[in-house]
């Protein structure tokens, strides 16, 4: 594992695309519906438990967070899609914000889909995966919380999530994710590594047994 992962520390929120850092080098967001397990996973690739705040109340994600490995390379925590119980303007205001980063950002390589393994591919997340198809941008799945379900019943879901995305031909890679078993860290940090130029170039991680 490329000791930089060790080393991310947070750089800046930004309530509006024309406050992020410049659009310079790599970065790669992760997305998901809230309560997912979004800041857990960053926290989890990071070695560092404060590193994205966690909570047990949905939707507090609201900024686009950036984290630096380096000079060049990032990592943004996209606001939870779900969201808080907010006012439908300022739940509009985060959507656009939010589009526009993924749409306009030219430093952006990949984008880390995070879903609940008990309840994957909801409406939302096949609308990410099709938009990201239609610009070509690559897309990886964590299928988080895994250690909340037996091995044969999660290994049973990741081939459902695979035959799936295959059969809507997107161009996706999956796999399985826990957190505090610190399951599918270094399959994780592959994609990452590929995204951020830490890698020889190559294929996305194949999904996972």
């Amino acid at each position: 594992m490329n000791p930089l992962y060790h080393q991310v520390i947070f750089l800046t929120s930004a309530a509006k695309l024309c406050h992020a850092p410049p659009d310079i080098g790599f970065e790669v967001a992760f997305a998901g519906r809230s309560n997912a397990g979004k800041s857990s996973a960053i926290n989890a690739l990071s070695r560092q438990k404060q590193l994205a705040r966690t909570s047990k109340t949905p939707g507090r994600t609201q900024l686009l967070n950036f984290f630096a490995l380096d000079g060049e390379r990032r990592l943004v925590d996209l606001p939870g899609y779900g969201y808080a119980k907010v006012p439908e303007s300022v739940k509009q205001k985060w959507q656009q914000e939010m589009a526009a980063y993924l749409a306009e950002r030219k430093s952006l390589k990949g984008v880390v889909l995070v879903m609940d393994i008990r309840h994957p591919l909801q409406p939302f997340d096949q609308q990410m995966m099709a938009w990201a198809g239609d610009i070509g941008l690559p897309v990886h799945i964590l299928l988080t919380k895994s250690d909340k379900l037996s091995r044969g019943a999660a290994n049973a879901t990741l081939i459902q999530v695979r035959n799936r995305i295959r059969n809507r031909n997107w161009g996706v890679s999956v796999q399985l994710f826990s957190a505090p078993a610190r399951q599918g860290i270094d399959q994780a940090h592959a994609a990452l590594d590929l995204w951020l130029d830490l890698a020889a170039k190559g294929n996305p991680p194949a999904a996972s047994d």
